[in-house]
């Protein structure tokens, strides 16, 4: 049997994002066994590292006191959402690399970048999983 299938151009993007040119420095995330202290240490560093990286001034994220932003999306159960920017799967490792470069991986978002180094948007990634 022999099918065809259509293709839309507007998909290109989240196909090839994967592909995308992805900052120095940007691993995938580590799979080796953590402990439940050391996990919770990683995701109260991503809670203040929202903070210090003022993503609060667009954003409303739970547990973080001074993130009221009305701009952007709330971060609100974050750990329940199946996409970033409604286009790319979201899982922890690629939290991370959007953190780090929206428009590597969404080009024209209106997500700026913030200079966020890799091991920061780790523990930021952890820290929004952690939100249910």
């Amino acid at each position: 049997m022999n099918r065809k299938y259509a293709f839309s151009p507007t998909l290109l993007p989240v196909l090839f994002a994967g592909l995308a040119c992805v900052p120095t420095g940007v691993q995938a995330q580590d799979n080796s066994a953590t402990t439940p202290k050391q996990d919770h240490i990683l995701i109260e560093r991503g809670k203040a590292l929202l903070g210090q990286y003022q993503c609060g001034s667009c954003h409303t994220i739970p547990d973080v006191p001074i993130a009221r932003g009305p701009v952007a999306q709330p971060l609100d159960a974050w750990s329940q959402r199946s996409y970033i920017a409604g286009r790319v799967p979201n899982r922890p490792d690629t939290l991370a690399r959007w953190i780090i470069a929206p428009q590597s991986l969404v080009p024209g978002t209106a997500m700026p970048s913030m200079g966020v180094s890799p091991e920061d948007a780790r523990a930021m990634a952890a820290f929004l999983f952690s939100l249910e």
